[in-house]
């Protein structure tokens, strides 16, 4: 409030002053100023010659003023004729050449206004600076959630045991600092986890800021991506500054990689303001001391395009891997969720596990709660295993379409020989993998039909088995041309196309597979960007023609079963994996019987 009454004053004393000057420049020309006789010039002259007119005042203008000999004054007009001055001069009358009209008092008046012009105008210029600097100050804070009694804790977290032996040992070191002071060990400054999208990343650093009973603060990296010079980096000096005022505290900065990408860029050069929002994270995080109690912790799902300044020790000096859960993981993590839930006691949990390869937590936790929901939308007593398949295949190409009357025979046809072609070549090259589901019913993702693949938990990708996957990718689009001709293949191969080119262009640019290229990265010879050379452009249409000629004549040598499998796709529109099995049986069965 006295702010305001400062500031209101300010304002009536310069409108007070304005006002007073206005008034006496006003009074002082005007009011004030003495009454001037009016004489035509003929009076002029013979007031000249009659001794009346006693002074004159010559002047450039178009009046001529003068004073009489009873002390007034007098205008009349001025004819600019040379020899006016000299008649004066002859009749004794005193002659000022200089400008009558500029008095004490006008120059007086004139120089007050501007003097109150130019106060008010610093008085706004310094208001409008200091608003300026407050939007400024307002802006440069960064707006965190905090939270220090939360309820996740790390026994709520299934799956990454190592990644959570790192981060108990964290909260080993905020509660009980002199065990390790004991020792001349310091505690990490940062720490940053990376991996996939959904595998806890930020339910981590919750776990360990709840377990450690300290605040967690928690700021995205947009947050200081800003279009004005040096906002960035003056939130980031604000986050920290608020932190150390906490005491101890976890700072968590997710997809830290929007501010610490790489500053070379490939050599085409980089922002200044992302540089110097960078330069201040780096500062800040080398200000501070370990013993303050304070964890920068920070979630990326690209640490390779990180700055290597951000990944040195005594910045971030651990780096967890929260990765993609295995198969006890994911058991660990459907139990987890399907706790609280009235579960069927006849659920397969385990081979739901077995078949969620690369799901992520998010992805298992989102499967069990499309369940419950197709459970609670037919008002059942327990979430059964039905309700769970079908949130499976929702998840992984969204629910069936109600309405298929509009869908021709051979539209259905096309689908029907399209997925049996996947279907078949995945039996015949990837034994291991499971084809638990095939189906020509439309989805509500855009999907015509799917074949669900699941292949066995591995730690590697093999060769053979990168050159497996683009063959069951082909597979649709080879039945397409042998069943309805080159001139009939359709759009629906799309997205196979497309995983087929992935595979084969990283296996040639990442993983070093074609004996032509060697054992060579392009990643690292082009800086990191998403540049394909010529040699690998060429290569990869080389390695995909040849390919594609080799399914052909597998499906070609099989299309017996292939027909088989898309006519009971068409009776049934869904096969399930014992059914695909028992077809794949009876035609080997037949073969040998021939």
């Amino acid at each position: 409030m006295k702010k305001f009454n400062i500031k209101k004053i300010s304002i009536v004393l310069y409108a007070v002053l304005l006002a007073s000057v206005l008034g006496f420049i006003i009074i002082n020309n005007y009011i004030l100023s003495e009454e001037k006789i009016e004489l035509s010039y003929s009076d002029f002259i013979a007031g000249i010659e009659s001794g009346e007119v006693t002074k004159v005042y010559l002047t450039e203008t178009s009046k001529i003023e003068g004073n009489l000999s009873d002390g007034s004054t007098f205008i009349t007009d001025n004819p600019r004729v040379d020899t006016l001055k000299e008649t004066l001069l002859l009749n004794d009358v005193s002659v000022d050449e200089q400008d009558g009209q500029i008095n004490m008092n006008t120059v007086l008046s004139f120089v007050l206004l501007i003097g109150v012009l130019v106060g008010i105008s610093i008085y706004l210029s310094k208001k409008g600076t200091r608003q300026t600097s407050k939007e400024y100050d307002k802006m440069s804070k960064v707006e965190f959630s905090t939270q220090k009694d939360s309820s996740v804790r790390f026994a709520d977290i299934a799956g990454n045991e190592e990644a959570k032996e790192n981060m108990i040992e964290l909260v080993d070191f905020l509660k009980n600092p002199e065990k390790y002071t004991r020792y001349g060990a310091k505690m990490p400054k940062g720490v940053i986890l990376y991996g996939p999208p959904g595998t806890g990343k930020t339910i981590m650093a919750k776990a360990l800021a709840s377990e450690a009973g300290v605040d967690f603060i928690a700021v995205s990296g947009s947050d200081f991506v800003q279009v004005y010079a040096g906002l960035g980096a003056g939130r980031i000096r604000s986050l920290f500054k608020d932190a150390k005022d906490k005491g101890k505290c976890v700072i968590f900065i997710d997809e830290i990689d929007a501010i610490g990408k790489k500053r070379d860029r490939g050599g085409l050069g980089g922002s200044d303001e992302s540089d110097r929002t960078l330069n201040a994270l780096l500062t800040e995080m080398s200000g501070f001391k370990g013993s303050e109690g304070i964890i920068v912790m920070a979630a990326t799902n690209r640490i390779d395009i990180l700055d290597d300044a951000l990944l040195r020790p005594g910045r971030f000096d651990r780096q967890i891997e929260v990765g993609l859960p295995d198969l006890k993981a994911r058991q660990e993590i459907l139990k987890l969720y399907s706790q609280n839930r009235p579960i069927d006691a006849e659920i397969n949990l385990d081979g739901l596990a077995q078949q969620t390869v690369y799901f992520s937590g998010a992805k298992l936790e989102n499967l069990v709660n499309e369940a419950a929901i197709y459970a609670a939308r037919e008002d059942a007593p327990y979430i059964n295993q039905n309700h769970l398949d079908k949130a499976f295949y929702t998840v992984i190409a969204g629910e069936e379409k109600k309405d298929r009357s509009g869908i021709s025979h051979v539209d259905r046809k096309i689908t029907a020989y399209h997925e049996a072609g996947h279907a078949v070549v995945t039996k015949i090259l990837c034994p291991d993998n499971k084809v638990t589901k095939v189906t020509i019913i439309p989805s509500t993702k855009g999907a015509g039909g799917f074949s669900m693949n699941i292949p066995p938990d591995r730690m590697y990708n093999t060769k053979m088995n990168m050159i497996n996957h683009v063959k069951v990718a082909l597979g649709g689009r080879i039945v397409e041309e042998i069943i309805f001709g080159s001139d009939h293949i359709t759009t629906g191969a799309s997205n196979d196309i497309q995983k087929a080119t992935e595979i084969i262009v990283a296996m040639i640019k990442q993983f070093g597979m074609h004996d032509e290229i060697g054992m060579v990265n392009f990643d690292v010879l082009y800086g990191n960007r998403n540049f394909v050379d010529d040699d690998v452009k060429q290569l990869t249409k080389k390695e995909m023609k040849q390919l594609y000629d080799e399914t052909k004549l597998m499906i070609r040598e099989n299309i017996g079963l292939v027909e088989k499998v898309a006519e009971e796709l068409l009776r049934k529109e869904t096969l399930n994996e014992d059914e695909i099995n028992k077809i794949v049986g009876e035609y080997d069965e037949a073969l040998l019987c021939s």
